[in-house]
């Protein structure tokens, strides 16, 4: 991408005065007025000079962590360098500025635009990675980790965006750079929605709504089948059948919970040493 100082030097003046220098008469004249010009054009906000110094002043803003103005010069720099690689550039930097400053709406929003505005360009998988990263939040904070926050409490609306946006890298671009930390965040994301789904789950059937509970832990065991958090929801399922007086669909989810994890401490009927803490997902 090319700065404001490699950015070679205006030659209109010189050439007009050569072209012209025969008028001898009104030199000092031509000189003056051209002069005027060539501060024109280096004044000129939408030319190639001026974009790349408002670009390099967004990269250094967004280096030291100025994320407001950095995002007030990158979007200037999109608008006056429209259907170029910088704007193209401006709008991955914006993006990562909104995601920087706490803004994930504005980020991916940003990010959904230049996806649809550039199908084709060689950063794409980079536009979908980077939404990916936008929606996905592994870390609960400081004040999470004092509070003992249970991760599978929260909206999960986020981690189930950042799923697809991942699960796009890898199927559409299954060489890219990108691809292996997407799939190994599809692991961790798929693993934590399961835990999710098993905690409203197990809040049903605590309450007494064991068709709701049944419900989730169903969903649960179908969609994720593959997360360790499946043990529970089986164990979750076959406790609310057997509620409901549903013998045979209890024996069932029994049966499969046996086949499925034949060490589980659930089969004993110890669900408080069996349940696990929402981090270990493994």
């Amino acid at each position: 991408m090319a700065s404001g100082s490699n950015s070679p030097e205006n030659p209109i003046a010189g050439d007009s005065l050569r072209r012209f220098g025969w008028l001898s008469g009104t030199t000092c004249l031509l000189a003056l007025v051209l002069g005027a010009c060539s501060s024109t054009v280096k004044d000129d906000p939408n030319s190639q000079a001026s974009v790349d110094k408002l670009y390099a002043e967004a990269k250094d803003d967004l280096a030291s962590g100025s994320y407001d103005r950095a995002i007030k010069s990158l979007e200037r720099v999109e608008g006056r360098a429209a259907g170029t690689l910088m704007a193209q550039q401006a709008q991955l930097d914006l993006a990562w500025a909104y995601h920087r400053s706490g803004e994930r709406a504005q980020a991916v929003t940003a990010l959904d635009r230049f996806i649809k505005l550039n199908p084709s360009s060689p950063a794409l998988d980079y536009a979908m990675y980077m939404k990916g990263l936008v929606n996905f939040n592994e870390d609960l904070g400081l004040f999470g980790r004092l509070a003992s926050q249970d991760i599978s409490e929260r909206d999960q609306q986020a981690s189930r965006d950042a799923l697809l946006a991942f699960r796009q890298v890898v199927e559409q671009f299954p060489e890219s750079s990108y691809a292996l930390d997407a799939g190994l965040r599809i692991d961790y994301i798929t693993n934590t929605l399961a835990v999710y789904e098993v905690h409203v789950a197990r809040y049903y059937f605590n309450r007494g709504a064991f068709l709701a509970a049944a419900n989730r832990a169903q969903q649960t065991a179908q969609e994720f089948q593959r997360a360790p958090a499946v043990e529970e929801a089986l164990f979750i399922l076959a406790q609310c059948y057997d509620k409901l007086g549903l013998q045979a669909l209890r024996d069932d989810a029994q049966r499969v919970l046996k086949q499925t994890f034949p060490k589980s401490a659930y089969l004993d009927g110890n669900y408080a040493a069996a349940k696990k803490a929402w981090w270990k997902i493994w």
